[in-house]
C-alpha cells in the first residue's frame, strides 16, 4: 500500500473492497494517512484530534475501509465542490475513533457513540445499516466578511443551496466553522450554535426550498466568488 507505481492510493479505488485492517504499525497507518480521499485532502487530514493528543488515545480506525469509502464521499461529493467554488478549506475536526469520541462526551462536546455512528465516527455504520461521515471545517475566504459581519448565515445559505446533498450543516461561533456531513439517506439542515442560536432550517420549514441569493450575494460580491 502507500505510494507504489502509480501513486498515492485513491479512497475510490478502495471503496467496496476488503484491503485494510486497523493498522498495528506506524508503517500500516501511514498507509492509511497516503489514501487520497480526494483531489485536495488525504486521510491523514481527518485524523487529527486534540481530544486525542491531550488524552495520548489513538484516534485510529477499526475499519479502515469503512472509513475510507465513508470520508471519500463526504471530499468528492461535499468538499471539493465547496473547494472549486470557494477557495481553501481547512478540517478543524473529522474522523474520531469511538474511543476518541467517548472521551469527549460531557466534557468536550461530543454525542454520544451511537449517535456519531456514520457521522464523526465514520468507520461504524447507524442503527438503521447507514453509511456516513462527518467533518468540522473552516471556508478561508469566508472569515474576513465573518468577522466584520458575525452574518454566518450567508455561509449557511449558500452550502444549502449549492451542495444540496448534503446531511446537515450545525454551525459554530469560532471562525464560522461547521459540521457538514455526507449520508446515504442525507436530508439537509442548518442548525447554529452561534447567536441566534438554533434552527435555521429543515425539512417543513417555509424557508426551506425558498431563493436565498439575497442572504449571500453580498458576501460573494465582496469575496469575488461565484454566486
Amino acid at each position: 500500500m502507500g505510494h507504489g507505481r502509480g501513486g498515492p492510493i485513491l479512497g475510490w479505488q478502495l471503496m467496496g473492497l476488503i484491503v485494510m485492517r486497523r493498522p498495528k504499525s506506524v508503517s500500516a497507518l501511514e498507509d492509511i494517512g497516503r489514501v487520497r480521499l480526494s483531489e485536495n485532502f488525504f486521510m491523514r487530514d481527518m485524523l487529527y484530534s486534540e481530544i486525542a493528543n491531550l488524552y495520548g488515545i489513538p484516534n485510529i480506525p477499526d475499519d479502515p475501509d469503512l472509513a475510507i469509502a465513508a470520508g471519500t464521499r463526504l471530499c468528492e461529493d461535499l468538499l471539493e465542490p465547496m473547494w472549486e467554488k470557494l477557495g481553501r478549506i481547512s478540517i478543524r475536526s473529522a474522523f474520531r475513533s469511538c474511543a476518541v469520541n467517548e472521551a469527549g462526551v460531557g466534557k468536550h462536546n461530543c454525542a454520544r457513540n451511537e449517535a456519531n455512528y456514520a457521522a464523526h465516527i465514520w468507520d461504524r455504520r447507524d442503527a438503521d445499516g447507514h453509511m456516513g461521515a462527518t467533518a468540522c471545517i473552516v471556508v478561508h475566504s469566508f472569515l474576513p466578511y465573518y468577522e466584520r459581519t458575525g452574518n454566518w448565515q450567508a455561509l449557511a445559505w449558500w452550502v444549502h443551496d449549492h451542495v444540496p446533498w448534503n446531511a446537515g450543516l450545525t454551525f459554530f461561533p469560532k471562525l464560522a466553522a461547521f459540521n457538514i456531513s455526507w449520508h446515504e439517506k442525507a436530508e439537509r439542515s442548518i442548525y447554529s450554535y452561534a447567536a441566534p442560536k438554533g434552527w435555521l432550517t429543515k425539512p417543513g420549514m417555509g424557508n426551506y426550498n425558498s431563493s436565498h441569493i439575497g442572504d449571500h450575494e453580498a458576501w460573494l460580491a465582496e469575496a469575488g466568488a461565484e454566486a
